[in-house]
């Protein structure tokens, strides 16, 4: 399954180090995200709830860039 979020971060590399953080994240498949478009796609494993997927998503990122913001 997958699922597309809006995000807010800054700059260009700040947004390669969530999407790193993001497809770190336990229940994550794969992950991209894009920061012309301030979009981020989450693949998500078989069988996971997304939303609490998205909740440690969240954790991790703001670990690597404390004011980015994924809007959920």
């Amino acid at each position: 399954m997958k699922k597309t979020y809006g995000i807010e971060v800054d700059c260009a590399n700040c947004a390669n180090k969530m999407e790193e953080a993001t497809k770190n994240t336990k229940g994550v498949k794969n992950a991209v995200v894009n920061f012309m478009t301030l979009k981020m796609t989450v693949e998500f494993e078989e069988g996971v709830n997304a939303k609490e997927v998205m909740k440690e998503v969240l954790k991790n990122c703001k670990k690597v860039e404390d004011d980015c913001e994924i809007y959920l």
